[in-house]
């Protein structure tokens, strides 16, 4: 279909302040670049609203993933399939698109576009689809499912891409948590939950994973000349310190963080990879490798990257470190425009560059601003450079490429054209017959090519020898392996490096030889793939100068990509006796490496025996890798026992071992020599404070499937003597009771609870520590509870009463006595104790709960949801008045963006004051850092907000203290967790295994539910953190917060 398309290049140039580059401005939108930089919008509404990620054909057609606009949930999208793809054309040749074509609808979100070979491939998850538009009449006509992954999670990230690689291969990202199956070469079913980088063949076989991680969303893949993978993705760690996002150098089977369970059973080579760059909460999407000088003569090879948080792209120069790299970042365009949003930058065939703007529409599993914004449209815009020259042809289209002979495509392989390159590259893969003599020419001086008899007068560039490999890799046939084995020995680094990527890939084992030299190349990036192309070939030459060399000494210090190439290739290779010969080896970063290669092998290859003279050794690098791999096998606690006896006997005071023992023990605390070792322990007086402690600790720290009854035993002694109770209780609560236990342990944390001479912080912690099994508090506990859910109380202290309140079965006295105090808590502490009310049978206690709930300011921000079920079962009498608290939270919304602005309008007559604001936050009245921290000080609950500044306007802010159920940071949505006897669970997920789920329900208190305990889960409506902070604090004070919020950067 034609489409009108208004003003579409328009923009406003400013001469922006100095230091700051140049301006421009459209009518929604201000753009900042550097000096010589222009901005130009190419495609708007209505030709194209919302676009996601975009990609050229051969004739410089643009394909454009666009959202409808939808944020239903991830399943309803999946049977509506509302998205699409749009073809763009720009029929007058002035660089801006004015033709639009529906190339495909009916689509699940997509997550990617790539033009590969005549069609699109898109993921939208738990798909990648193929899309042929066989009769060019620009609609996909064929649409083949080219791999089904089968999952689809709530934030839909299971799938993006995909990516085609240099190799010819097709390359994507799977997200974390989804459990996928696979059938890998050698392991059928091989299945994983963790996030991946996946690659196969065009025809979708030969499937495997580049790499394996703990992130949430691995996103864009882009390759750089020699072969090298990189990624960006978020949450690569846990957040903190301003950490969260980056960008990674992809080694083949390499383990990325975060850490956590998902990456058990994958192999390790010692520590998590290293990031390359950090970027914070950007939210890093669209990433690409500049193939050309035109935005600068250095510029070609560098990274563009969209951060969609930041509303940015930025520009990342890859700077050699060692055998990966590290960056020199900048921005290349920036604007303040908070709907601005870019998701994909690519380079169009002039190398200018072309940023998708998604506009504001987005909010599914998105922390920014969840007030509907249906004018906050996206575009497509141009950046390049105001005095580049113009190419003539840049995609080749006046070229016969149809009659081309191969010895004319040879000479347009370092063409300055990069589409003309690739076009070449694939012609010359596409005609094998006649490429190998052809490339094999390259390489010499002296070698005649073309029609007009062009002849090189020395060999060709290292570009067209880099080119030349990869079209030689995308050819299936013995003569490409051995093109490339002599490759393998050109003098440049560069083009050995792509050829040793190019006989890995295809495990060529007629190079073992040429690649176990290699793997001693001087040059570290080069004996790092060949240390990759060892593994993978599985070589084992006999020879021992190069069998032995793969776990020779590599400081892991200064290079640990190096370090871990070799060690998988190790690991790959099943070269047990060069392996088990270098855990006698005098150097200490070789035995270390032996460890980590024998654990990573295929069947028990390591054994305890084996491992016991390291766990001991006088080297702390190798003893540490013992103690890593000793966790990761639980079932040689037994053996293990006395040895962590005598270090646990030799804790001092302040030790800054103690931490680190407490965690080591607990790992091993499922063996029962271990649990009677600490009970022992715990048991004898004769021990320092410290050294109990630390059993205790461990104790606490177990995840353990019931209570052991030695535990209990010692425990109940400390709690009974008042002797190192809180540690003790610790104990307790970690840790289900066994039926056996369960009354002697009520009776005993009671008399704790009922104590008026312990700490009120105690005596919350007992009954914290009874759970579900508290029933109906006794009178003298429910009138401690009582006291403490007064108003006055400090927010942790009422906030840990209302936890242990919600928890348990009040009777009608209790609740009637309860009732009058719902009207003066906050909205989140009411939300816990209504459901209470769900099951009372007393008329009394509910008309005086309806009465307060009314009376209550804080109720009146409830959502509906919240309230229906106790509404719902309200006798007749009470029923028209619990509509109305319904209507009274229907009408919430708009209020809430009423009371919003009206916020934000005090704020101009009361500016914060950042340093009061900082006290504030850390103030006990807030007490905003129990749960977040800032420069690592602070708590773990919510999100690190060291940058929040960044990535947040004041209305975020605003919104996210006065309505903190509006919307949630990705990797922090509640969960409601129902268990088998009855008891309603609201938290965040902080660990998750096949035993069981740690939910963490406050500040300070996580709760362990065991899997087979669980009835039902569901995403949660009610965030974890305080609604109603705004009417706790005085208007001065919110202003002072949300200044220093936003001077965090």
């Amino acid at each position: 279909m034609r489409a009108v398309h208004f003003a579409v290049g328009f923009s406003v140039f400013l001469l922006a302040p100095a230091g700051r580059g140049a301006e421009f401005t459209f009518p929604d939108r201000t753009f900042t670049v550097p000096d010589g930089f222009v901005v130009e919008r190419v495609a708007g509404p209505p030709l194209v609203e919302r676009p996601i990620a975009c990609d050229f054909d051969e004739e410089g057609r643009l394909y454009v993933t666009e959202s409808s606009g939808s944020n239903d949930p991830v399943q309803k999208q999946l049977a509506d399939k509302p998205h699409r793809v749009l073809r763009l054309e720009d029929t007058d040749g002035d660089g801006a698109f004015d033709k639009r074509t529906v190339f495909a609808d009916k689509l699940m979100l997509p997550q990617g576009a790539m033009w590969f070979r005549g069609s699109l491939y898109v993921a939208a998850p738990p798909s990648i689809w193929k899309l042929t538009d066989t009769d060019d009449d620009g609609v996909a006509d064929k649409r083949e499912e080219w791999f089904a992954g089968k999952t689809l999670t709530g934030c839909a990230n299971d799938l993006h891409g995909p990516y085609r690689g240099r190799d010819g291969w097709i390359y994507w990202c799977k997200g974390a948590f989804a459990e996928q199956t696979y059938d890998l070469p050698g392991k059928k079913g091989w299945k994983t939950r963790a996030a991946h980088i996946f690659r196969a063949r065009p025809d979708g076989t030969g499937i495997e994973p580049v790499m394996t991680g703990g992130m949430d969303n691995p996103v864009d893949v882009v390759f750089t000349p020699e072969g090298e993978r990189i990624f960006s993705c978020t949450f690569l760690v846990h957040p903190g310190g301003g950490k969260r996002d980056g960008l990674i150098h992809a080694i083949y089977g390499g383990v990325y963080g975060k850490d956590h369970n998902v990456l058990d059973g994958h192999p390790r080579t010692g520590d998590l990879m290293p990031v390359m760059t950090h970027l914070g909460p950007a939210a890093p999407c669209g990433l690409h490798h500049l193939e050309s000088a035109h935005l600068g003569d250095d510029w070609k090879g560098d990274l563009l990257c969209c951060q969609f948080n930041l509303r940015k792209v930025s520009r990342h120069k890859l700077i050699p470190d060692g055998a990966t790299y590290k960056t020199e970042d900048s921005d290349l365009l920036t604007s303040e425009a908070m709907d601005f949003h870019p998701t994909d930058v690519i380079e169009d065939a002039d190398g200018s560059a072309i940023v998708c703007d998604t506009g504001g529409w987005y909010k599914l599993c998105c922390p920014t601003s969840q007030f509907h914004r249906p004018e906050a449209l996206g575009a497509i815009y141009r950046v390049r450079r105001a005095d580049a020259k113009k190419l003539d042809d840049p995609r080749g289209s006046k070229m016969n490429w149809a009659k081309m002979l191969p010895d004319e495509l040879v000479l347009y392989l370092d063409d300055p054209r990069h589409v003309v390159r690739e076009r070449a590259i694939e012609n010359l893969a596409a005609r094998p017959e006649e490429a190998y003599e052809l490339m094999s020419g390259l390489f010499h001086e002296g070698h005649t090519f073309g029609k007009e008899g062009l002849r090189f007068h020395k060999r060709a560039s290292e570009e067209a020898l880099l080119n030349a490999v990869w079209a030689s890799c995308r050819i299936d046939e013995s003569r490409a392996r051995t093109f490339v084995r002599g490759a393998l020995s050109d003098d440049s680094p560069r083009v050995r490096r792509a050829a040793i990527h190019v006989a890995s890939l295809w495990r060529d084992r007629n190079a073992a030889w040429q690649i176990g030299a290699l793997v001693a190349d001087p040059w570290a990036p080069t004996a790092r793939a060949a240390a990759e192309a060892f593994g993978r070939i599985g070589i084992r030459t006999g020879d021992p100068t190069i069998d032995g060399t793969i776990l020779g000494r590599v400081d892991v210090a200064r290079d640990r990509a190096q370090e871990h190439s070799r060690i998988y290739a190790a690991i790959e290779s099943m070269n047990t006796e060069a392996a088990t010969s270098a855990l006698s080896s005098g150097d200490a970063f070789e035995r270390r490496a032996a460890l980590f290669a024998l654990d990573g092998m295929d069947g028990q290859r390591l054994t305890i025996d084996a491992l016991l003279p390291h766990l001991s050794s006088d080297s702390q690098l190798v003893r540490d890798a013992a103690w890593s791999i000793a966790e990761r096998n639980s079932e040689w606690a037994d053996r293990l026992a006395a040895l962590l006896d005598g270090q646990l006997r030799s804790v001092g005071q302040d030790d800054e071992r103690a931490k680190q023992l407490a965690d080591r023990i607990a790992h091993l605390a499922q063996a029962a020599k271990i649990q009677a070792m600490l009970a022992k322990v715990v048991a004898d007086a004769n021990h320092s404070a410290p050294v109990r402690q630390t059993a205790l600790a461990a104790m606490a720290h177990a995840r353990l499937p019931q209570l052991p009854d030695a535990w209990f035993a010692e425990t109940g002694r400390l709690v009974e003597r008042r002797e190192m109770i809180g540690d003790a209780i610790a104990v307790l609560r970690s840790h289900k009771p066994g039926k056996h236990q369960a009354a002697q342990i009520r009776t005993l944390l009671l008399s704790v609870a009922e104590n008026e001479s312990v700490a009120s912080a105690i005596r919350l912690a007992a009954l914290d520590a009874l759970g579900g099994s508290l029933g109906e508090p006794p009178a003298a506990a429910f009138a401690f509870l009582h006291g403490c859910v007064r108003q006055g109380e400090e927010p942790q202290t009422r906030a840990s009463a209302v936890a242990v309140m919600a928890r348990s079965k009040l009777s009608a006295t209790q609740l009637r006595s309860l009732a009058p105090v719902l009207a003066d808590l906050g909205p989140f502490e009411i939300a816990q104790l209504v459901p209470l009310y769900e099951q009372a049978a007393d008329n009394e206690s509910l008309t005086t709960a309806v009465g307060a709930l009314e009376a209550s300011p804080a109720a009146a921000q409830l959502s509906a949801a919240a309230l229906r079920p106790f509404v719902e079962k309200l006798p007749a009498s009470l029923r028209e008045r619990g509509d109305k608290l319904l209507l009274r939270a229907d009408a919430n919304f708009a209020q809430q963006t009423g009371k919003l602005e009206s916020l934000l309008a005090a704020f101009k007559e009361t500016p914060g004051d950042v340093q009061r604001g900082r006290a504030i936050f850390h103030g006990k009245k807030a007490a905003c850092a129990g749960c977040h921290a800032i420069a690592y000080v602070g708590g773990q609950v919510g999100p690190d907000l060291t940058r929040v500044g960044q990535i947040r306007t004041q209305r975020d802010l605003v919104e996210a203290i006065a309505f903190p159920s509006a919307s949630f940071v990705r990797s922090y949505e509640p969960v409601l967790v129902v268990t088998a006897d009855g008891r309603q669970i609201n938290g965040l997920v902080r660990e998750e295994s096949s035993a069981e789920i740690v939910l963490a329900t406050a500040a300070d208190k996580t709760e362990r539910i065991a899997r087979e305990d669980i009835e039902a889960m569901r995403p949660g409506t009610v965030s974890v953190m305080p609604q109603g902070l705004d009417a706790q604090l005085t208007p001065q004070e919110l202003a002072d917060v949300v200044a220093f919020l936003q001077s965090c950067r």
